[in-house]
């Protein structure tokens, strides 16, 4: 007979393995870890994606190249007061601790060396580290963090629904809240905020500079008499947005969509009508002097940021980031936490560029960014849209990704748009954790595979982000946790197959194991209220589910009804909805 033997299948394949660690602390299954740069902790590439040839350069200079001078204020442990000035004279803080206790991959020592470095903040204005904040670390050592914006506008909310937006975007997993409210009383409504708020709250003050007074009327005095008021509330981070210059505006005239910073636009409206520079640059060093006696850190703000395609990566973005560098080590000088936020809307061919730009011109400044968008024509999908470009984004080096909700560019958004949002960043916060090789990353989807492959179901709910959901969405179609779902129903089950291959090891983990089909529990209220908002369902059928009303399922013979080997084919299918 023939030998009909091929290689087909054998040939080997080299991979492009870096040296990064595989994110799974266990190294489990079949296939290799990150593709990654080897983890570079005290170094400038620290979890860090290969550069694409062509990519600007790594700065060589960190925040150690821009010390004060000898015997200044914050240099000696009797004058430090910020996060910053701690960690340049060998401190380790409570506050590293803590950080160290929720991001079990570093160090508390390393999370001192990276803040001396300039390359990690913790936002922790000492007034709020008093009401009860939970110390949290951002920067590209760290896990990727996640902001949730919220805030009043002239039109729409109060200090209520605000609050519950608080909580809200906290359970859905935001690390740090923006109250960016620009209606109702906006003093009221950010002190309630900072009462309730474990998380750091950030804050754009030129709205109140400006909330009983026109743009124009803007003065110095308004600038430091509001950063005064909030850093004393405790807001734990500012956006300012002193790197749009006078000179930079004759750069926007030929974009489609102009300025899109509600900051931006607001200070280049002063800069023209008064002739003259940007007040928040002017001051800048008043304002570091403010902010290091709270400890509050800058989140420098991109007033120029693209706010479509056609405007991405101009001339005006890059010269603003410039100026963003320069402010970036004036801060450093005088003390104080820095992180640069950055762009908006850029085509998904140019997130890493953008990214390794700022990590060159900022020296590793954290990067936070908004999305980016990587395509401008799906209103009402834009959390979709700015995700993608948001792995893309921390892949390459964001350290923390502000969300885009579904309202985005439509209105204010509401409680389930905040959801959206949240649940959208996490996505690609935690992918890029993954793919960027962060020690444990992948262990919660390790165990939710074998959780899936063993089909157990209530496992698998219990592993995943939002265990609700994906409850009622199972129990939409089938009310049994059974060795097959919906979709293929039993028959065609190919995780059921591989299971019960005896040569696999598939489904076998003995610690998912499971005995035999059962029905599931009534739904929750909040599973409830999930499939009536889906209205896939009847209400009547919805009530079943949820009062759990005895119907077709039936497993007295330790298996459900549909399996092909208890009904005739016939009714099997027809259990199954084919």
């Amino acid at each position: 007979m023939k030998d009909t033997q091929t290689n087909v299948g054998l040939r080997e394949h080299k991979l492009p393995m870096r040296g990064a660690a595989n994110p799974s602390s266990q190294e489990q299954g079949t296939a290799p870890g990150s593709f990654a740069l080897e983890a570079n902790v005290g170094g400038p590439t620290t979890f860090s994606s290969p550069d694409t040839p062509g990519m600007p350069p790594v700065s060589t200079k960190t925040a150690w190249d821009f010390m004060p001078e000898p015997g200044s204020v914050g240099t000696t442990l009797e004058t430090a007061v910020t996060q910053l000035e701690f960690a340049r004279l060998g401190v380790v803080t409570k506050e590293m601790k803590r950080v160290a206790e929720r991001e079990p991959h570093l160090t508390a020592e390393q999370i001192r060396d990276e803040i001396a470095a300039g390359r990690l903040i913790i936002p922790a204005n000492i007034k709020h580290l008093e009401k009860g904040l939970d110390p949290m670390a951002i920067g590209r050592a760290s896990l990727t963090k996640v902001n949730a914006n919220m805030g009043a506008s002239p039109v729409s909310s109060g200090m209520d629904e605000e609050l519950e937006k608080l909580h809200w975007s906290v359970k859905w997993g935001a690390d740090t809240v923006m109250d960016l409210s620009t209606g109702g009383d906006l003093n009221a409504c950010r002190s309630a905020i900072l009462k309730d708020s474990t998380v750091p709250i950030g804050t754009v003050p030129i709205y109140s500079m400006i909330m009983d007074s026109k743009i124009e009327d803007l003065t110095r005095t308004m600038i430091m008499d509001e950063l005064l008021n909030q850093a004393e509330q405790g807001v734990d981070y500012f956006t300012i947005h002193a790197g749009v210059l006078h000179e930079h505006i004759p750069y926007i005239k030929d974009r489609l969509i102009g300025i899109v910073s509600r900051g931006g636009s607001l200070l280049a409206k002063w800069m023209i009508h008064h002739g003259g520079q940007n007040p928040m640059y002017d001051c800048f060093d008043d304002i570091c002097d403010l902010m290091r006696k709270y400890d509050v850190s800058f989140s420098l703000g991109d007033g120029l940021r693209p706010g479509g395609l056609a405007d991405a990566t101009d001339e005006a973005q890059i010269r603003e980031l410039e100026v963003l560098g320069e402010l970036t080590e004036r801060a450093w000088a005088k003390g104080v936490q820095v992180m640069v936020e950055g762009p908006g809307h850029v085509s998904f061919d140019q997130v890493e560029y953008n990214m390794k730009l700022q990590r060159s011109l900022c020296h590793g400044a954290p990067f936070y960014v908004l999305g980016p968008l990587v395509t401008d024509m799906f209103p009402g999908y834009d959390h979709i849209t700015s995700c993608i470009g948001a792995t893309a984004a921390a892949y390459h080096g964001a350290a923390m990704l502000c969300y885009v909700t579904p309202k985005e560019h439509l209105g204010l958004p509401k409680k389930d748009d905040v959801k959206q949002g949240c649940v959208a960043y996490k996505i690609a916060a935690h992918s890029a954790d993954v793919a960027l090789g962060i020690p444990h990353s992948r262990d919660n989807d390790d165990e939710l595979t074998k959780a899936r492959a063993a089909l157990n179901w209530q496992k698998h709910f219990d592993l995943s982000f939002d265990p609700d959901f994906a409850r009622a969405m199972h129990d939409e179609d089938l009310d049994v946790d059974t060795d097959f779902c919906a979709m293929c129903g039993h028959d065609w089950c190919s995780v059921r197959i591989s299971k019960e291959i005896q040569e696999f090891a598939s489904g076998k983990d003995e610690n998912y194991a499971w005995d035999k089909p059962t029905v599931s529990a009534a739904l929750t209220i909040e599973q409830k209220e999930i499939l009536e908002h889906r209205g896939v369902l009847t209400p009547e059928e919805v009530h079943k589910l949820a009062s759990k009303v005895k119907g077709n399922v039936d497993t007295s013979n330790g298996k459900a009804a549909c399996h092909s080997d208890v009904s005739d084919a016939d009714a099997s299918k027809a259990m199954q909805g084919a």
